[in-house]
């Protein structure tokens, strides 16, 4: 998340810090006009988040002391107190590159995990944890980094409203948010690729060219808040949880600051820095000790540190990066659409695949244009996302499965690009076999959704995540790839109470309104089996309940009239409510101290559920 003394932006720290941006672009400029950016030589590298989570497989909020007893400067926080992140050393691409940074992976997640278990923490590698809820977007779930928080205010101020969420797959997600937590739902393995400055545009898009196909092998986040929705649910989360466009009456198109892009790029790296400057405002600032220009003129390596700050605030699923490595400039490509998981071994296999592609790109595709329509790339990406290796990609203006692509055509490609640089074939065929088998069996997402199905046909919603969660950790633990991954064949947890009223919760509530007929609603009580009917207004919010003993009382009061009852003469208005945080030891006390069978569960007023003694009878909590 970059600089953490960054702070929001008003008008004097903004025209200070554009002054600042504006000599980073011309200083980078600079740069580049006379050979200062490192060439000849190709590096990689990778960040590695991941998610804290509590004996009962929920996400925790101690990052921050676990992060101390860590101790290692390869460790960094996240947004929310549930994530961590790993920066791994950069490694020249060849021999056992990628060994290397399994090896060194492996080593700080095992660092992670010693330090986790001392606060009966684990640690696991996901797109998207499962079980998160509502309860953990909370701003009180938001790391104390002062970065954080002004991020959260800025793009606030520039939406001008709550961020609103509106997701549809198998099934469909509609919420609004009033900050940025959304974001910290997302877990990725960041990849790095170091490029030469004057193959800057053919790099660069040959990585948009590729990042469908790439993304529909990788994919395994489709569940968020219990929903099937996405293959890579991370994608459409992302850019929604984050963006500042508002909605009005006039038709106009408005950038987003999570975007794949409009077309593809021509000129250096500086010529697209422009263009984001130009198309996104600075949302966050702060105060440099050293101008970029002065530092270059007295023969020393700017950080342009302007210039990475607002690229830090943009965030393209293809990142272009600048850094500077032991007084040297260089330039990156970062990958940032490929989530965490589901092993490390998948990961490195999703790197090797990637920086294969990348440095084995045919010379046919230098002019990446002349081949194919930018709208086929960005409909690839998308279509990945939606649907993960079971989409149909338009490559070359050709149609062809993810399957068929990644086989016979972009495995042979990425085969040659490592020979070529010299990797170790033993490990060329370890990590691209798993590509290959990953592609004629089971991905991430195909696991998750298959074994999430079939829990659920077995238990309630929340247990099959907890089950779920529990053996995506135990899987991790083997560092079998997930084509290897056994099926769940019923729960995997035992004794793992849920805690919450929001983890028990039924949410597929029946409801009415206090004018519809008596006769109707009790009828479809009847139809249903319902105890316990929620009354509700126009704008769903609560009013009245209905139970069995109301229905036996109006048949009873009623069994001569003609009079048209309506639901309001009948239903109770004096209701005991509850939210998702809940205990369920407080519900139940309740519920025991007011004799009564059922709470409706409400956030903000609105009815989200309804909890009952039914929900209970399978816990010991009675």
């Amino acid at each position: 998340m970059g600089e953490q003394n960054s702070k929001a932006v008003d008008d004097k720290a903004r025209l200070k810090f554009t002054r600042n941006l504006l000599d980073d672009i011309e200083a980078l400029e600079l740069m580049l006009q006379n050979g200062e950016i490192e060439s000849g030589i190709t590096r990689i590298g990778a960040e590695q988040e991941f998610c804290l989570v509590n004996e009962n497989w929920r996400p925790t909020d101690n990052a921050l002391s676990i992060l101390e007893k860590i101790n290692d400067h390869h460790f960094t926080t996240e947004l929310a107190k549930y994530n961590l992140e790993i920066n791994l050393d950069p490694e020249e691409l060849r021999g056992g590159a990628f060994s290397k940074v399994e090896s060194q992976l492996t080593s700080l997640l095992e660092k992670a995990r010693i330090a986790a278990t001392e606060e009966s923490t684990k640690i696991l590698l996901t797109g998207i944890l499962p079980t998160i809820s509502t309860n953990e977007l909370s701003i009180d779930y938001m790391t104390p980094m002062p970065r954080y928080y002004a991020l959260n205010q800025m793009l606030r101020s520039l939406r001008g409203s709550d961020f609103r969420l509106n997701l549809f797959g198998v099934d469909e997600l509609s919420i609004k948010h009033n900050s940025v937590m959304f974001e910290a739902c997302n877990t990725s393995f960041q990849m790095h690729l170091q490029i030469n400055p004057n193959e800057f545009a053919e790099n660069f898009n040959w990585a948009q060219a590729i990042a469908g196909p790439v993304l529909g092998i990788c994919a395994n986040s489709p569940l968020l808040l219990g929903r099937e929705l996405w293959a890579e649910t991370r994608i459409a989360l992302f850019q929604q949880s984050i963006d500042t466009r508002g909605v009005s009456k006039a038709l106009k198109d408005q950038p987003s600051r999570v975007a794949f892009g409009d077309n593809w790029v021509s000129g250096s790296i500086a010529d697209l820095y422009k263009n984001e400057i130009a198309r996104h405002k600075v949302v966050l600032t702060r105060d440099f000790e050293k101008n970029a220009l002065s530092e270059l003129s007295e023969g020393r390596c700017p950080k342009l540190e302007a210039l990475s700050l607002h690229n830090g605030t943009v965030y393209s699923w293809n990142r272009p990066c600048y850094g500077v490595s032991n007084g040297r400039a260089h330039i990156r490509i970062e990958n940032r659409y490929i989530p965490a998981g589901p092993s490390v071994i998948d990961e490195i296999a999703n790197f090797a695949f990637w920086i294969g592609l990348m440095v084995g790109r045919p010379s046919e595709f230098d002019n990446i244009h002349s081949q194919m329509d930018f709208k086929d790339a960005k409909s690839n990406f998308i279509k990945a996302a939606r649907n993960g290796k079971e989409s149909i990609m338009s490559w070359m203006g050709e149609l062809i499965t993810v399957k068929s692509l990644i086989i016979e055509k972009l495995l042979p490609i990425c085969r040659t690009g490592l020979l070529e640089m010299k990797i170790n074939a033993s490990d060329i065929n370890r990590y691209l076999n798993i590509i290959e088998q990953r592609a004629e069996g089971t991905s991430g997402n195909q696991w998750i959704i298959n074994n999430y199905r079939s829990l659920k046909n077995k238990m309630k919603n929340d247990e099959a995540l907890v089950s779920l969660v529990s053996q995506m950790h135990q899987n991790q633990l083997t560092n079998l790839p997930v084509n290897e991954w056994p099926n769940l064949t019923g729960p995997v947890v035992k004794n793992q109470n849920p805690t919450k009223v929001g983890h028990v919760m039924t949410t597929q509530v029946f409801t009415a309104y206090s004018s519809d007929t008596a006769e109707l609603t009790l009828s479809v009580m009847k139809w249903k089996s319902i105890h316990h009917l929620p009354i509700v207004d126009k704008n769903g919010k609560l009013v009245g309940l209905l139970t069995q003993t109301h229905v036996r009382n109006f048949k009873a009061d009623n069994a001569d009239s003609s009079e048209e009852i309506t639901v309001e003469n009948i239903m109770v208005t004096n209701i005991k409510t509850t939210g998702t945080s809940t205990t369920i030891e407080s519900a139940i006390s309740l519920m025991k101290k007011l004799e009564i069978g059922c709470l409706p569960v409400t956030q903000k007023d609105e009815l989200v559920g309804i909890i009952t003694i039914k929900d209970l009878i399978n816990y010991d909590y009675e």
